[in-house]
């Protein structure tokens, strides 16, 4: 069994960041790929940033330039480097990974930029 747990979150003002952690605990072996999702006030969950076991990224567009995913393969954890944060930032963070065909979801952690 695999389990994911965000931490991180919170109030920000905009053009501030923060810094988002997922990690990842239970047995498992290589995990390729890991994922952030956001889900903001009644819409549907969007997939924001993807790291892959090569280091290789994506982000969406609408975050691109401004977050920053990465890993530590070692601690089997996630980042999600948040700068320059905007009021249509606030969500709930999800991280995310695909493993032998299921995937794996965190509780999720709230962020939300307001002055």
């Amino acid at each position: 069994q695999v389990q994911l747990a965000e931490s991180g979150g919170g109030l920000v003002q905009p053009g501030g960041s923060l810094r988002l952690s997922c990690d990842v605990s239970g047995t498992f072996s290589t995990i390729k790929t890991m994922r952030w999702f956001r889900q903001a006030p009644g819409k549907g969950r969007e997939q924001v940033a993807q790291i892959y076991a090569g280091e290789n990224t994506w982000y969406a567009l609408s975050v691109e330039g401004r977050f920053t995913i990465s890993r530590d393969n070692a601690k089997s954890t996630s980042y999600l480097q948040m700068n320059s944060l905007k009021p249509e930032d606030t969500a709930v963070y999800f991280c995310n990974i695909p493993y032998q065909g299921q995937e794996y979801w965190g509780q999720g952690t709230q962020v939300t930029v307001s002055s």
